[in-house]
């Protein structure tokens, strides 16, 4: 909310705000979320000692009362609890106090190298989020009237007041385990999803191949396992979690319930938590880091790559671009060495090594471009841009369609009306459906429907089907899953 433009304005109220909880302005709205990012509501701020507990404070206060109703209980069983924050994700926005703790001339920034991207190669492919991190970088900079450093200064104290916050809530939820009897006998993991470039390499966010976004916290207690303080320097992956929960628990490593599965990728911890400083376990040398493609998300040779060994950090782009870091000799990861023929050894064995993981060919499918890929989505949220009604939307219709109001005539459904039935019935436009999804509810444009949608054999699908109005004027029929059980045969 105290963040000038055009930051604000170019990333929105999410990923372009930071600074204390205040009072909002009356034109001002502010959300909390809690439970998952599809739950919120408006939250009531006087001061910070009169308002409503954050969205990471709920979820801390729900933590600490399981926890005490699971020790109360005598005949509680086994239990796994998944404890989620949101802070440090953006919006960097918490009480003034953390603020307070990290004054703003105290602040120590990265050490970033002038022209850092001149050997870099992330820019030459297209990811999710394009070039999101320059951009958000440029444009904090350019919110401060150039002033690079009080920019920032700004928003490295907004990130270090975020994370004091959950490690206030951490300590909170510590507290009611350690303090009950279940401190002996709990196995604790803190970790996170992805680090965060703080302005290296010109990257003021996440999905990058750099140390900044692809190094994580990780931290493990298991009671009469682990030893206190260990510390291992060993690269390891958070798919290696769930092998080492089972190992812990002396539950069976093999998961698969019939041929078609396989093994787990994974492995146990285990050995690196009892002597962490032996170097020791069966995993692999190195951790895999993948950053996907916008409009090919699913093809493992279509993907960007990162191997991270104990002194090395090699990357391979989708392009086929590379990069070579010696993590000991350059921790900063400031000079690429891929093209460097003293190396020639050490990049042809993690080229090897990527190779019998990733297959080397893309999939022979046809490939989706951006332009197309937007265009579907276009008329998926607006089927009546199909002027011709082919069931096609070419760029010329779509550019017509551009021109007008956002608004889509309804079509001649009565909204509202509900339908009951099991597996086939008709909607409004007449056409027979056959429910087969699993999702729970579905949205479908009444007039994008097809004729019948395969069914899926041997179920009985009870649904509750209703017609309603959608973004755009649209009608929708929205279809909620009752319940699935096996045909009588």
């Amino acid at each position: 909310p105290d963040v000038p433009a055009p930051f604000r304005d170019d990333f929105g109220a999410i990923d372009g705000s930071f600074g204390p909880l205040r009072k909002l302005l009356p034109e001002e709205k502010l959300t909390w979320r809690t439970g998952g990012w599809r739950k919120q509501r408006e939250t009531r701020y006087e001061s910070d000692d009169d308002r409503d507990s954050t969205g990471d404070e709920l979820n801390a206060q729900w933590a600490v009362k399981r926890l005490k109703e699971i020790a109360a209980d005598p005949e509680a069983k086994p239990f796994f609890m998944g404890v989620g924050f949101v802070r440090p994700h953006t919006p960097l926005i918490v009480p003034q106090k953390y603020f307070d703790r990290f004054p703003l001339e105290s602040i120590e920034l990265p050490d970033i190298l002038p022209d850092d991207t001149k050997d870099t190669y992330k820019h030459t492919v297209d990811p999710a989020d394009g070039d999101r991190g320059d951009k958000m970088y440029q444009s904090l900079l350019k919110s401060f009237d150039g002033h690079g450093e009080l920019a920032l200064k700004k928003f490295t104290q907004a990130y270090l007041a975020s994370v004091a916050s959950v490690d206030d809530l951490v300590g909170e939820v510590l507290d009611a385990l350690d303090n009950s009897r279940l401190k002996d006998n709990t196995i604790v993991i803190f970790t996170s999803d992805h680090g965060w470039g703080m302005g290296e390499k010109n990257h003021l966010y996440k999905n990058s191949l750099w140390q900044e976004s692809t190094r994580v916290p990780l931290i493990l207690r298991a009671p009469g396992i682990s030893k206190a303080g260990g510390v291992s320097d060993l690269p390891v992956s958070l798919i290696d979690l769930y092998p080492t929960l089972i190992d812990l628990c002396d539950l069976p490593s093999n998961t698969m319930k019939n041929e078609k599965g396989r093994p787990l990728d994974g492995h146990s911890l285990k050995p690196l938590l009892t002597q962490p400083a032996s170097g020791r376990w069966t995993g692999p040398d190195t951790a895999l880091t993948a950053l996907y493609k916008w409009a090919n998300h699913y093809d493992p040779a279509k993907q960007s790559y990162s191997l991270r060994a104990k002194d090395w950090r090699y990357i391979r782009y989708s392009n086929g671009k590379e990069e070579l870091y010696h993590t000991v000799k350059d921790p900063h990861e400031w000079k690429n060495i891929a093209h460097n023929s003293t190396h020639r050894p050490q990049l042809e064995s993690f080229r090897k090594e990527l190779l019998a993981m990733i297959p080397s060919r893309p999939k022979p499918e046809p490939t989706v471009t951006n332009a197309e890929l937007w265009k579907a989505n276009y008329f998926r949220e607006f089927p009546l841009a199909d002027a011709n009604s082919d069931g096609k939307l070419s760029w010329p219709e779509l550019q017509a369609h551009r021109k007008k109001p956002k608004t889509e005539p309804t079509p001649s459904a009565p909204a509202n009306k509900s339908f009951r039935g099991t597996g086939t019935f008709s909607h409004p436009n007449g056409k027979d459906l056959i429910f087969t999804s699993l999702d729970g509810e579905l949205y479908y444009p009444i007039d994008s429907l097809t004729t019948k949608i395969t069914p899926n054999l041997g179920k009985q699908v009870n649904v509750l089907a209703r017609v309603k109005q959608a973004k755009g004027g649209k009608a929708m029929l929205m279809v909620h899953i009752i319940s699935i059980k096996p045909l009588n045969r």
